[in-house]
Parts: structure tokens; C-alpha cells; sequence
């Protein structure tokens, strides 16, 4: 048979994880960390377990995360934020290179990275999506930095035990 591994939903003594929030659009990106933060704690998180991060923008959400996740005492770093589309193109060049960078942060230091930033095309639209009427983004961001940081837990003990480092 087969090994199959897949994280728990258990947040572990020793984790701590950081959460990386815009501050511009403040009124969506606080729902978003306190959701993050609710499930962090419902899932056994204590508060000496959360860091709280905030930036000034989604842009900035990177610039942050990186040096968390590189300095190796994070389980896992979730990013917040809100990017609404406008009438210019500055919209996509955010979400753009937000979504890159933010991307980039995890495969290069083995620490995950959970993308939480909504991108909308209307107000109405990321209010739903904090909330009022399609789950948490912030919420879901969080449960997966949880399943993600104990399937990471679990790969780095096979990875001992077959003599080789993660």
C-alpha cells in the first residue's frame, strides 16, 4: 500500500504563524485578519502563537512576508489584502505582481505562503467574498496555512527518516 500524507487541521504548540495585512482598503482587510486570526485560534492557535503584520498596501504584502518566512520561525505566512479593479490599469499591475511575488516567497524557503488577497471588480464584490455572502477569505487563506505548515511538519520527518533534509 501506498503512502499518502495530508495536513490536519490541528495548529501544533510549537507553530507560530504570521499574518501579512494591507492596510489600504482597511474597511475589507480587517475582516479578512480577524477571520484569519478566529481560525487560527479555533483550530488551537494561543495568541503568542500570531504575529500581526500590517502594510501599507497589497503591493507591500511581499516585501514583509519574505524575511518572516526566511527567518524559519514561522509554520506559515498568510497574506491579506484587497485589490479593487478601477478605472485605470494600475489594478492589474498590482495584482499582478502581488500575486507573483507572493507566489515566489514559498517554493523559495520551504516556508508556505498562502495567497489571501481578493481582487474584484467592485466593492460589493470583495465584501462578499470577506464575509457577507461567499465564506472568508481570510478565513480559508488561514485553514490552508494550517493543513499546509502540518504537511510540511510531516514531509520534513520523512525526509529525516529516509536521511535526507526538506
Amino acid at each position: 500500500m501506498h503512502k499518502e500524507v495530508r495536513g490536519s487541521l490541528n495548529v501544533a504548540a510549537n507553530q507560530k504563524y504570521a499574518i501579512v495585512a494591507a492596510e489600504f482598503n482597511k474597511l475589507i482587510t480587517s475582516l479578512l485578519a480577524a477571520a484569519a486570526v478566529d481560525a487560527l485560534q479555533r483550530h488551537g492557535a494561543a495568541e503568542g502563537q500570531i504575529l500581526q503584520v500590517w502594510v501599507p498596501g497589497s503591493l507591500e504584502l511581499a516585501t514583509a512576508a519574505r524575511p518572516l518566512a526566511q527567518c524559519g520561525s514561522f509554520a506559515a505566512i498568510i497574506c491579506l489584502g484587497c485589490i479593487i479593479r478601477g478605472q485605470t490599469d494600475h489594478y492589474d499591475h498590482v495584482a499582478g505582481q502581488a500575486a507573483a511575488q507572493i507566489a515566489a516567497i514559498g517554493p523559495q524557503t520551504g516556508v508556505p505562503v498562502l495567497f489571501g488577497v481578493i481582487t474584484a471588480d467592485t466593492t460589493e464584490q470583495a465584501m462578499d467574498r470577506a464575509g457577507l455572502k461567499m465564506g472568508n477569505v481570510g478565513w480559508n487563506a488561514a485553514c490552508s496555512a494550517i493543513e499546509m505548515a502540518d504537511t510540511m511538519a510531516v514531509l520534513k520527518k520523512i525526509c529525516k527518516a529516509e536521511g535526507s533534509t526538506l
